[in-house]
């Protein structure tokens, strides 16, 4: 159960977001700050030592409390555990990594291809050396699917910058309580904190796209108005299989493993012209949650339902 780990660097890298004051990503029609002029050696120092400070202690606090039993470096074959979930999971956490990166040197006056690259191999780097401590931890492995999928995620962001100065595309992530974490809950967690982390049936991972960037509209359709595919699983009380489960008063209960599939309308808050240029940034960079909106999901078991606002506990 590796995701996790994850979703804990990415919460404490938006901690770390929330403390700076980000620059506003450019848009089109809508003012934006000049770019800086050059590097800010008080900003840049203090983010090269606050990221240094925070991959050391993150790699030694798991290496302490999560990686205790070392063994020789082997790799593991997940590709088929939890419908997938886990790895988009790692996409979208490799995306937002290089993002925050990169937000964090442009804040810097580092120059803008200078902050692609260095956000993109500081996500790579860090979710990297993850997967190097899954090789040689009891029980796990360096996964190859988890490697590929942490590329991919650094690739969406690197990819639009470096294309098109923007993010057209962007990942988010949306959580709703489920009925699966009692039965498991060491594995899928006892509170709500740990769900969000560890119940992938809990969990939905949505492509975000930008309608203004993507077709021809005019000058009064909203800039901020995003289309959001999602995606999601529901039943699954075990990786690969659901292990056999009892209720309360001793009766098997059996759980179908499923797929879901979203789409929602959505606000790229970042983009709304009202906010101040370095708002805009800063929002852009923190809204990895899905604001709640009217869905339509589709899965094989449930077929096609309308969600008014929030999805419902499943």
């Amino acid at each position: 159960m590796k995701i996790p780990l994850r979703a804990v660097v990415l919460l404490v890298l938006t901690g770390l977001l929330l403390s700076q004051s980000v620059r506003a990503q450019p848009m089109p029609g809508i003012p934006t700050s000049p770019d800086p002029t050059g590097i800010n050696k008080g900003r840049f120092i203090g983010v090269v030592v606050s990221t240094a400070a925070f991959y050391t202690i993150t790699l030694l606090l798991l290496k302490k409390q999560w990686y205790k039993k070392r063994v020789p470096f082997h790799t593991f074959n997940d590709n088929r555990e939890w419908l997938q979930m886990d790895k988009v999971g790692h996409v979208a956490t490799a995306y937002c990594m290089s993002r925050g990166g990169y937000e964090l040197m442009r804040w810097s006056g580092v120059d803008e291809r200078a902050s692609i690259l260095t956000g993109g191999l500081l996500a790579l780097l860090f979710q990297t050396t993850l997967e190097v401590y899954d090789g040689h931890a009891d029980g796990w492995g360096f996964s190859k699917g988890d490697m590929l999928a942490n590329v991919a995620g650094t690739a969406l962001f690197v990819g639009q910058q470096y294309g098109t100065g923007q993010q057209v595309v962007s990942m988010k992530y949306g959580f709703r309580k489920t009925i699966f974490p009692p039965y498991r809950p060491n594995l899928l967690g006892k509170t709500t904190g740990q769900q969000m982390l560890k119940d992938y049936n809990g969990q939905q991972y949505w492509l975000s796209v930008n309608l203004a960037s993507v077709l021809p509209v005019g000058e009064r359709f909203p800039r901020w108005l995003n289309l959001d595919v999602g995606y999601s699983g529901s039943g699954m009380i075990g990786g690969h299989d659901n292990p056999v489960v009892f209720d309360a008063d001793g009766k098997e209960v059996k759980f179908t493993r499923y797929r879901q599939f979203f789409i929602s309308p959505d606000a790229d808050l970042s983009r709304i012209g009202t906010f101040s240029p370095s708002l805009q940034r800063f929002i852009g960079t923190v809204q990895f949650f899905k604001i709640p909106a009217p869905s339509l999901e589709f899965s094989r078991v449930k077929g096609l339902r309308f969600h008014p606002l929030i999805l419902p506990k499943e």
